[in-house]
């Protein structure tokens, strides 16, 4: 019958959850892609919407992170009430749906609308896929399954920046159009092979009012942000941004304390090792979200460089990072996770530091422009798996599923916020020169990473090391 899991016989080459394996890792590997190739296309979509200013258009990337931050616990909690593999479907057609409308935008504001709608689609199948995994493993093999379910984030890290520039030689709309043949394969296979299961103690829906509200509070944070030097801190329209920025995110807070399934569980925080986890990774986010989309504005504009090759001399960023992670993870669980996250947002730093020094208008990649790659990656290999484990280690199993999903929260909402201050940093460029205004860029990434540092620090003693490690397949291993 199909959507029940059929027994492993003797004569089945591939046992069933090990197919499971697969689709759910293809599925979390398209979503994960997405990001880095769309990072790298970012000039060529500029390009091609001639009049676009970076401010419009920097939309395309935190309207997709401020959504997915948003609905990541929300449709995790309706996964659990509605059925995991109905969500992980739909999460997944709406993605593919969404890519498809991102591929035919004539112009920015639709982009940003079907971004808006893929980041919901990659929210909705992304903590599905991870319960249908879980939900098909014994617990001896769990951690291993989940690690390989994780790698998967690494990998569309490594490929995505060469990817992004092959694809963007014949059109930005490519690296949207790719995810549809898979996608649509993926769609096809989960409906067969894929066994519906559902939380038993599930019993509400989600208040998905809360997380309106914060997507409302954010996006008017971030706009404040990037249009502040364009209307000026002192006018009426970025005062009232950042008033109702307040007033929203106050009436999120209210929600959250009143509503029987809140977005954000507010009592996870009264742990002061949780607590200086996500402050940590707010900052560190931050810093990565700026540098990402620096880098890749800063090869095209300031050195000149085709988005291809450009492309490629990202990539040993990622690289290092996903060989980081491992011997990162081993440390944090040997030592004191609060000094190996520091220690990594430090190396992250200085990279920054490296560039600051190093980089001119002439281009020298090789001697100027890689070690800061280098150093950056391997101190995101260093951060993610320390501040996973310290977010793990600071809850109780009960609440492990709910605190990981803040965290993923946290990562997201700290991309978005960098993102709007590199955007408002690069704005000056026509006072102060485009190689000032990414100097300024590089400080501010800087200035980010320590602050994380410094609030990795506080985190102190957690109580033990999980039986499973949270899951980071999205962003963050892109050095």
């Amino acid at each position: 019958m199909r959507g029940v899991k059929q027994p492993t016989t003797l004569g089945d080459p591939v046992p069933h959850r090990y197919r499971v394996l697969v689709i759910v890792s293809v599925a979390t590997f398209v979503a994960s892609l997405d990001l880095f190739i769309v990072n790298i296309a970012f000039p060529s979509i500029q390009r091609d919407f001639a009049g676009t200013s970076d401010a419009t258009l920097s939309w395309v990337l935190s309207g997709y992170a401020i959504v997915t931050a948003a609905l990541l616990v929300p449709a995790g909690r309706l996964a659990d009430l509605a059925g995991r593999k109905r969500l992980f479907i739909a999460g997944l057609v709406i993605f593919v749906l969404a890519s498809a409308l991102c591929a035919a935008a004539p112009g920015a504001g639709w982009l940003i609308a079907a971004r808006v709608l893929q980041a919901a689609g990659g929210a909705i199948l992304m903590p599905a896929s991870l319960a249908l995994l879980l939900a098909e493993f014994p617990p001896r093999d769990r951690a291993l399954a989940v690690a390989v379910w994780s790698a998967t984030g690494a990998i569309a890290a490594a490929a995505g920046p060469p990817v992004g520039g092959l694809l963007v030689q014949a059109s930005w709309r490519w690296v949207f159009l790719v995810n549809l043949p898979v996608g649509l394969v993926t769609v096809v296979l989960a409906a067969r092979m894929l066994t519906e299961s559902r939380a038993p103690d599930a019993r509400r829906l989600p208040d998905l009012v809360s997380a309106g509200l914060i997507i409302l509070a954010s996006s008017a944070l971030m706009l404040a942000i990037v249009q502040s030097q364009s209307w000026g801190w002192a006018s009426v329209r970025i005062v009232g941004l950042l008033a109702g920025s307040v007033v929203l995110t106050l009436a999120f807070i209210y929600r959250s304390t009143r509503h029987a399934a809140p977005v954000l569980e507010l009592g996870l925080f009264r742990s002061r090792a949780f607590s200086a986890a996500n402050i940590a990774s707010v900052l560190f986010f931050g810093a990565f979200g700026a540098m990402l989309l620096a880098n890749v504005l800063f090869l095209t504009r300031v050195w000149h460089e085709d988005i291809l090759l450009a492309g490629l001399q990202i990539s040993p960023g990622p690289i290092a990072a996903a060989a980081f992670a491992v011997p990162g993870s081993i440390l944090a669980g040997r030592s004191s996770p609060r000094a190996i996250a520091a220690a990594g947002a430090l190396l992250f730093a200085s990279g920054g530091a490296w560039w600051l020094t190093h980089i001119s208008l002439q281009a020298h990649y090789v001697t100027d422009f890689l070690p800061g790659m280098l150093l950056g990656g391997a101190g995101v290999g260093f951060v993610i798996p320390t501040l996973a484990t310290a977010v793990a280690g600071s809850l109780p199993r009960a609440r492990f599923a709910t605190g990981s999903a803040v965290y993923g929260m946290t990562r997201q909402f700290g991309i978005a916020l960098g993102v709007a201050v590199l955007i408002a940093v690069l704005s000056s460029a026509a006072k102060t020169g485009a190689l000032a205004s990414f100097r300024n860029g590089w400080e501010v990434m800087m200035a980010a990473s320590i602050a994380s540092a410094i609030a990795a620090i506080t985190i102190g003693r957690i109580k033990s090391e999980p039986a499973i490690p949270i899951a980071v397949p999205e962003v963050e291993l892109a050095g």
